[in-house]
């Protein structure tokens, strides 16, 4: 077990006030009975809601990060004897965090990429007709993998509700988990205002966690999944087939005993028979998605879904949630019940279309597209909301850096710059300046990482000045001296700062991948840019690596992309005259080469967790 703090609770600070509400519940109410432990992986690591709550330092770095490492499955509630919500807590313990802006949002990218394209004006749809009381909502991962079964459910849902509305948004249920309360708030209140604004009054979600959003924050927007309103109306005329499935409930859905035995119901219409898995209905486990956990604790996210895959025993996994599909479909036969419903024969047979990225983007484009043109909408919207106040001085910023950007082109035609536009030229006027413009580029690059400043310009300019053989000599010394600096400057000198800096829990990974690999961590993040490489250089001076053996890595391994873009830069002023020369294409295939190493290397590692 992991302690979280060693602060005594009497001398340390207890945050805000709902998060001191949810401490005093766990401290007083939980009796340690270890159920929730015996079901979860993170509290086997950090002990009993009451230790932690006991225990917890919202001041404290440790403290901070470790409620992220919680998929917010709620699981513990469900065993609970006593009838407490961790999960509660540790939702309480994000918002904290966030609120003290302590949290590091970088690991988490990809995921708020993904919601934020989801509520933006290109891809966003409201499409409401004349007497518009429900809409459907289909959610985010759905449009994407299976726009076709959005267009035949909508199509379906008309021959009963044949005033029935789109939205095409997120109900921002990332940030509400990551614990963004005010982005989550002033993003749901203005998409719900919305809609009654314009007198919906029901909303027909297919997934999960919207139901779960949209009940607990909709107020007087009714909701009820698709799966409800199927069972009491008709289901597509499909075949009925014979065979067996297990169903997996999504944490989303978890209390709702009513769906749990309305998608039972339609697996049974459609003549399969359902082979109960340990865990399911209110004792459903995660599919390893909730909470993104796997944003930064990957080994909890893959052990959900091992664990699941281990109870379904290969037989195939039906869900009523995209996401879980995708999740679960790497590890076992899994399909969604609208593959079922509308494709019987394929689902069981495994032969459903299911779009990948980046192809769902451009299959929520297309869907939206279909609706705007086959919906005789009375009311309509992009979404241009952000929930975020624009800043002026951001927007001056730009326009600044866009006037100086014309002054310098107006400059360089008016002076007749425009001559060393030849490499020849160029070349020839560096070399008037003999060996000092060498060490004035050099010294240049050696400061770059010690400044955060961006080293791929400083890179094509190398190329540029010195042509492809003497710019990788200058450019891979001078930037290894730079890693080197950086990686110094953090063990003897900041150390205490840049700790401080690091808070996220995937440099804790880095530490655990020195700790165990040594100088081959090294060489594996220079190849693979799984790190922020500026950081990257001052976290390597926190660990135990040897510095010649740091240095040495470094070199070496970014050669290939030193190369490669030395290489393809330095033909650069050749391709802007309108030649094209061998250096450029060998540059471009070099970069190619360099740039699918990490794709390339997250399947081989998909590959191996789905065995």
């Amino acid at each position: 077990m992991q302690k979280i703090s060693a602060s005594a609770p009497a001398e340390k600070t207890v945050g805000g006030p709902q998060l001191a509400e949810e401490l005093r519940i766990q401290s007083e109410k939980c009796i340690e009975c270890k159920l929730c432990r015996k079901e979860c992986h993170f509290l086997r690591k950090y002990g009993s809601p009451k230790h932690i709550a006991d225990t917890f330092d919202p001041a404290s770095p440790q403290s901070q990060m470790m409620p992220f490492e919680c998929s917010l499955c709620q699981l513990c509630a469900a065993v609970c004897p006593v009838k407490i919500n961790p999960a509660a807590m540790f939702l309480e313990m994000r918002r904290e965090a966030v609120n003290r802006g302590a949290q590091d949002f970088s690991d988490y990218g990809v995921i708020m990429n993904y919601e934020k394209r989801g509520t933006s004006r290109r891809y966003s749809y409201y499409g409401l007709p004349e007497s518009c009381d429900t809409v459907l909502f289909p959610g985010c991962t759905l449009p994407g993998t299976r726009p076709d079964k959005v267009k035949a459910l909508f199509e379906h849902l008309q021959q009963t509700i044949p005033s029935l509305g789109i939205v095409l948004d997120c109900c921002t249920k990332p940030s509400h988990d990551l614990g963004r309360e005010k982005h989550f708030q002033a993003m749901f209140s203005e998409m719900k205002d919305y809609l009654l604004q314009h007198r919906v009054k029901n909303v027909l979600v297919a997934c999960p966690n919207c139901y779960r959003v949209f009940k607990q924050y909709g107020e007087r927007l009714q909701v009820k999944t698709v799966y409800e309103h199927l069972a009491t109306t008709s289901l597509p005329r499909t075949a009925n087939i014979a065979g067996a499935v297990t169903v997996h409930d999504p944490c989303g859905t978890r209390n709702e005993e009513q769906i749990h035995a309305v998608i039972r119901r339609l697996a049974t219409e459609k003549s399969l028979t359902i082979q109960e898995m340990k865990h399911h209905g209110v004792r459903s486990i995660c599919c390893g998605e909730g909470g993104s956990v796997g944003c930064v604790n990957p080994d909890f996210s893959k052990g959900w879904g091992i664990r699941r895959k281990g109870e379904a025993d290969g037989v195939r996994i039906l869900t009523y949630c995209a996401g879980c599909a995708n999740f679960l479909g790497r590890l076992n036969p899994t399909s969604h019940i609208l593959d079922l419903l509308f494709e019987p024969e394929a689902t069981l047979a495994g032969t459903v279309k299911i779009s990948k990225a980046p192809w769902t983007y451009l299959n929520r484009l297309r869907l939206k597209s279909y609706f705007k043109k086959h919906i005789n909408a009375a009311a309509t919207r992009e979404r241009t909301f952000t929930g975020e106040e624009q800043s002026r001085g951001l927007m001056l910023k730009r326009m600044v850096i866009l006037l100086a950007l014309v002054a310098v082109i107006v400059a360089v035609r008016m002076s007749g710059a425009t001559q060393y536009l030849e490499q020849e030229k160029l070349r020839a006027l560096i070399a008037g300046y003999g060996a000092l413009a060498p060490v004035i580029y050099m010294l240049s690059y050696a400061v770059a990482p010690s400044l955060f400043l961006p080293g791929l310009p400083l890179t094509i300019v190398g190329g540029i000045l010195f042509g492809p053989l003497w710019g990788v000599v200058y450019t891979i010394i001078s930037a290894t001296v730079g890693a080197c600096v950086a990686f110094l400057i953090s063990r003897y000198i900041g150390r205490d700062w840049i700790e401080s800096k690091l808070r996220s829990s995937r440099w804790k990974k880095l530490d655990e991948m020195v700790e165990n690999h040594g100088w081959k961590a090294v060489a594996f993040t220079r190849v693979i840019p799984l790190f922020p490489f500026n950081l990257l250089n001052y976290a390597f001076g926190l660990t135990r690596v040897k510095f010649l053996h740091y240095a040495l890595a470094t070199f070496v391994c970014m050669l290939p992309a030193c190369i490669a873009y030395i290489v393809f830069s330095s033909s650069l002023l050749n391709v802007l005259r309108g030649q094209i020369t061998p250096e450029f294409l060998i540059g471009i295939a070099l970069i190619i080469g360099v740039s699918v190493m990490p794709a390339v290397y997250k399947k081989i590692k998909a590959r191996r967790a789905g065995r």
